[in-house]
C-alpha cells in the first residue's frame, strides 16, 4: 500500500468511504485527484485516506468483487442501510421480551415476528432460529425424533464445506426413509414408503448440483395432496431465502409459491436472497410451528436480538443491497467498468473493461473460484411436467457459463493477492491470467474506493507508474481531509479530455 510521507512505511493506509463536503462535485475525491463513480443516491461518495484502526481481530471490511452475490466466505447478504440502523438501535437494552404496555414478559421478538407473518400471509405461523439447518434439526427433532424421514436419494445433499444432510437429520434420532433413484424418484415410491412411522416426508431443492438426462420427480401439488391423504406433513425446504417469486429468477422457488401448492411447512434462510440477517425460518400450519416452537431443542437454536432487529428492519422494506445487485442492468455496469477501467489506465494501470457472468450463490464454486459442480438448478427436478429451466445460481458444466449478465474489470492476476491484503480488502476471481472485479457484487457508491484500493495495489506490486500515484498523497499522517483537487467536470467527462474510455472494450465473456 501507499504509505503517508512520515508515516512508517511499515503502517499500511486505509481507504474508507464518507460523504463529501456540502456542494461537492458529484464523483469529486478528497485524495487529491479525481475518482471515477458516483452515489446513486445523489451524494458522491469520497475516498479518503486515513490511518488504519487499531484492532486486536475481527472480520474485516471486504469489497465483494468476485461476482458472487450471496458469497459463504464473506457473510452472504451485505444487510441494508435499515437494518444496520436497527442493529445499532438494538444494540444497548431493549423490550426483546418484554411488553413495555403491560410490564409483562412478551413473546420473544414478537414485532419480529409480526412482520415476517405479515410478509408471508400464506404461513398460518412462524418461527425463527439460528440458520436453516438449525430448523431442519428443530423440525426433524420435534415432528420425527423417534420416526421416519420419507426423502428422495437424489436430495440427500452435501455442501462444499462437506455439511451433508443426512447426517443432519438422523443424530435427532430420527430415521431416513430413502425412496426413488438418484435420478428418478416418482408418486408411488413416496406412497409405498409411507406408513405408521412416517415422521414426515421432506422436499429438498438440492442447492449445489443439478442431475440432467433420464430424471423425473413428482409435482410439488401432486406430493402435497398425497401427504394430506395419508395424514403426514410434508416438510419442503427450498434453501434460496426467497419469501416471493422474484422477476430476475424466474424459476427459483419461493415460500410463498411451496406454502401454496400445499407444503405444511417451509424453513428457508434469511441471509440469502431475502437480504437479511443470518438466521432460519419456519413458516405454515400453526400446530407444527407450536411444535417446534415448545420443543426443548428451541431454547438452544433461539436468535438474538440483533438478528430479530435486522430481520425485521430487512422485511419492513423493499430495498436491500442483494435485491440492488440482482436487478441492476447490464449497460450500466458496463458504463461502471469502462469508466473504472480508464481511469485506471489514465492513472499507469492496465485495466480492460470486460464482459463477465455473475451467479447469485457461491455452492459449486471451489476455494480457487473456479467453478465446481451445477450451483443452483431453478425447478426441483426435470421431467415430464416439471420445470427444468436452470435458475441463476449457475447450473451447468462451467458455474459461470450461466447466471446474470455482468461486466468487469480485467486486471494482471498478480494484483490478487495485493488486494486481499488492501485496506479495505478486495476480492475478485482470477481465471485465464486475468484478475476480474466484477462489478455486479459492488454496490455503486463503492467504485471510488475500488479505484483507489487497486492503484495503491498496483503501486505496492509495481504495475504502476510512479508518477501517476500523486492522488494517493495525503498532507499529513492522519490527515482526513487532503487539498481538494481541481475543478472535474463531472460523472460525465470524468475520463478527461483525450484519454480513451471505452475504446478498448473487450466484448468476449471471459469464462
Amino acid at each position: 500500500m501507499i504509505a503517508d510521507p512520515g508515516r512508517p512505511p511499515t503502517e499500511p493506509t486505509r481507504f474508507l468511504t464518507t460523504p463529501g463536503p456540502p456542494g461537492a462535485e458529484p464523483g469529486r475525491a478528497r485524495t487529491g485527484g479525481p475518482v471515477p463513480g458516483g452515489s446513486a443516491s445523489g451524494v458522491a461518495p469520497t475516498a479518503v485516506l486515513v490511518a488504519p484502526a487499531r484492532q486486536a481481530g475481527g472480520p474485516r471490511p471486504v469489497i465483494n468483487a468476485t461476482g458472487v452475490l450471496l458469497h459463504d466466505g464473506l457473510g452472504r447478504a451485505p444487510l441494508s442501510t435499515a437494518a444496520r440502523a436497527a442493529l445499532d438501535a438494538a444494540a444497548g437494552t431493549c423490550d426483546v421480551e418484554v411488553d413495555l404496555a403491560t410490564g409483562r414478559r412478551g413473546r420473544r421478538g414478537r414485532t419480529a415476528m409480526t412482520a415476517l407473518a405479515a410478509t408471508v400471509p400464506m404461513a398460518r405461523a412462524v418461527h425463527v432460529v439460528n440458520n436453516n439447518a438449525a430448523a431442519l434439526i428443530l423440525t426433524a427433532a420435534a415432528l420425527a425424533g423417534d420416526r421416519e424421514i420419507v426423502i428422495s436419494r437424489g436430495e440427500l445433499v452435501e455442501t462444499a464445506d462437506g455439511f451433508r444432510l443426512p447426517e443432519l437429520l438422523t443424530s435427532t434420532g430420527a430415521r431416513l426413509r430413502e425412496v426413488g433413484a438418484t435420478n428418478r424418484t416418482t408418486l408411488g415410491d413416496y406412497a409405498d414408503a409411507i406408513g405408521p412411522r412416517t415422521g414426515f416426508v421432506l422436499r429438498v431443492h438440492p442447492p449445489s448440483y443439478r442431475v440432467i438426462g433420464l430424471t423425473a420427480a413428482p409435482a410439488l401439488a401432486d406430493l402435497a395432496e398425497l401427504c394430506a391423504g395419508r395424514g403426514v406433513p410434508l416438510v419442503g425446504d427450498p434453501g434460496s431465502g426467497l419469501l416471493h417469486p422474484e422477476p430476475v429468477l424466474p424459476d427459483e422457488p419461493d415460500a410463498s409459491s411451496w406454502l401454496s401448492c400445499g407444503v405444511s411447512l417451509v424453513t428457508t434462510c434469511g441471509d440469502k436472497l431475502l437480504g437479511g440477517p443470518q438466521c432460519g425460518l419456519v413458516l405454515g400450519r400453526a400446530d407444527l410451528v407450536d411444535r417446534l416452537r415448545r420443543h426443548p431443542l428451541a431454547r438452544a437454536l433461539r436468535v438474538g436480538k440483533l438478528t430479530l432487529a435486522a430481520l425485521e428492519a430487512t422485511l419492513g422494506t423493499g430495498d436491500n443491497p442483494v435485491r440492488r445487485s440482482l436487478r441492476a442492468e447490464p449497460a450500466e455496469l458496463r458504463h461502471r467498468a469502462e469508466r473504472l477501467a480508464s481511469w485506471l489506465r489514465q492513472s499507469g494501470v492496465p485495466a480492460s473493461a470486460v464482459t463477465s457472468r455473475a451467479v447469485v450463490g457461491s455452492d459449486g464454486v471451489d476455494d480457487t473460484g473456479r467453478a465446481g459442480a451445477a450451483v443452483r438448478r431453478g425447478a426441483v427436478t426435470a421431467g415430464p411436467g416439471h420445470s427444468g429451466h436452470p435458475g441463476y445460481y449457475g447450473p451447468g458444466p462451467d458455474v459461470w457459463e450461466s447466471g446474470l449478465p455482468s461486466a468487469a474489470v480485467a486486471l494482471d492476476a498478480t494484483l490478487a493477492a495485493f488486494l486481499r491484503r488492501g485496506r479495505p480488502s478486495v476480492l475478485g476471481r482470477v481465471e485465464q491470467g486475468c484478475c476480474l472485479l466484477d462489478l455486479r457484487s459492488v454496490p455503486p457508491d463503492l467504485d471510488p474506493v475500488l479505484a483507489a484500493t487497486v492503484l495503491a495495489a498496483a503501486a505496492e506490486s509495481g504495475t504502476a507508474t510512479a508518477g501517476d500515484l500523486h492522488a494517493l498523497s495525503v498532507d499529513a499522517p492522519g490527515s482526513a481531509a487532503p487539498a481538494e483537487a481541481d475543478d472535474w467536470a463531472g460523472p460525465a467527462d470524468w475520463a478527461g479530455p483525450g484519454t480513451d474510455a471505452g475504446s478498448d472494450v473487450d466484448a468476449v465473456t471471459l469464462h
